[in-house]
């Protein structure tokens, strides 16, 4: 199952991304400290290895955001493996600003030893496409705004957007005074061709490449194929039994989203009604399921890639069924593909990390 319709690697670099690398590469060299935003699911993969060696160099904190999508089980060994590299690392979600308000703590606690030799101090931030970075300087921008109202001037938000690719350019936001702090947003940008399947593949899955340079199919089978590898939906049995009993605590944990059960894409606007949430619950169920039945009644090896991929196109038609679409449809896969890849964007299939904890050998 190759990467692109070619089997190699993949090549996605707008012409926005080659001139904003420049203009990262340049103002990196008068920052103070840099924010680089990572994607918690893909704390490796959703490094930009071109500007890893002028990162290595400044003071620098990894923010792992969309932590509420990342298995908590497996993330305090990241954590662990960070410190190992003396890597400042915290755990984030961009979204709410007592976490986003942890992180300033650090930034701001890394800076201290500059701050009184300085004036002007520039934070920026940095990333690969749709890691959060936008909306993490949004709720800087409110933060700041709440503890700074006098110096704060007129700045527009920053634009978030579900598709890679939305900040174009590099816009400045302060967020403090005395000394005055200035945080940098920048474009998300890739390598110029990502050769590393696996880690094309993640990055895909993880919505840092447009679905159309790649394929919903082919991200599909591989996020198939990382589940039945790990033999994820054998823990789903227990789920077959489950009850709905908590659908009015999740509508209060689910902030400001509404579901749009076409495409199931979550849009901010008013809190989701119980009917919106048992129909998606009841969907979710209902793919787990089938996951688990094939994949129980698999008699081949799913470690042997023709027998992978025989298992995976039972799947398919199982997941037909389940996401309700219908035998003829003319683009069937696809449309089961993109519900899927959505169910699994939003964490409604479980929290996962893809990336593997590299082994660190202890010091003598």
């Amino acid at each position: 199952m190759g990467f692109n319709a070619d089997g190699g690697a993949i090549n996605w670099f707008p012409g926005h991304m080659a001139a904003a690398t420049r203009a990262i590469r340049n103002r990196l060299k008068l920052s103070d400290l840099v924010i680089e935003v990572r994607d918690a699911r893909i704390p490796l993969s959703s490094a930009n290895s071109i500007l890893q060696p002028h990162l290595s160099a400044k003071r620098r904190v990894v923010a792992l955001n969309k932590k509420d999508l990342a298995n908590p089980n497996i993330m305090h060994k990241w954590i662990d493996y960070f410190e190992s590299c003396k890597q400042d690392c915290i755990p984030i979600n961009a979204h709410s600003k007592s976490s986003v308000k942890k992180l300033l703590e650090l930034v701001e606690l890394k800076l201290k030893e500059v701050i009184c030799k300085e004036p002007t101090l520039l934070v920026m931030v940095v990333g690969v496409p749709n890691v959060g970075k936008s909306a993490l300087i949004n709720s800087i921008h409110q933060i700041a705004q709440s503890r700074f109202p006098v110096v704060q001037e007129k700045m527009k938000r920053a634009a978030v957007g579900p598709l890679p690719g939305v900040t174009q350019d590099i816009a400045g936001f302060k967020i403090a005074n005395k000394p005055s702090i200035y945080v940098l947003d920048t474009p998300g940008v890739l390598v110029p061709s990502i050769s590393d399947i696996e880690t094309g593949l993640k990055l895909a899955l993880a919505g840092s490449v447009k679905d159309s340079v790649v394929g919903e199919e082919r991200i599909a089978q591989y996020l198939l194929a990382v589940l039945n590898t790990r033999g994820t939906p054998l823990h789903w049995k227990h789920l077959n039994n489950r009850r709905i009993d908590g659908i009015e605590c999740e509508a209060q944990a689910e902030e400001s989203y509404e579901y749009n059960l076409k495409n199931l894409k979550p849009k901010r606007r008013n809190l989701p009604n119980r009917s919106d949430l048992v129909y998606v619950e009841d969907l979710v169920m209902e793919v787990q399921r089938a996951l688990y039945l094939t994949l129980a009644e698999f008699n081949g090896n799913v470690e042997d890639e023709s027998d992978l991929e025989s298992l995976i196109d039972q799947q398919f038609g199982a997941l037909q069924k389940a996401l309700k679409i219908p035998h003829k449809a003319s683009e069937a896969r696809l449309m089961v593909s993109k519900k899927f890849l959505t169910l699994f964007r939003t964490g409604k299939l479980g929290p996962f990390i893809l990336d593997d904890v590299p082994d660190v050998k202890p010091v003598s």
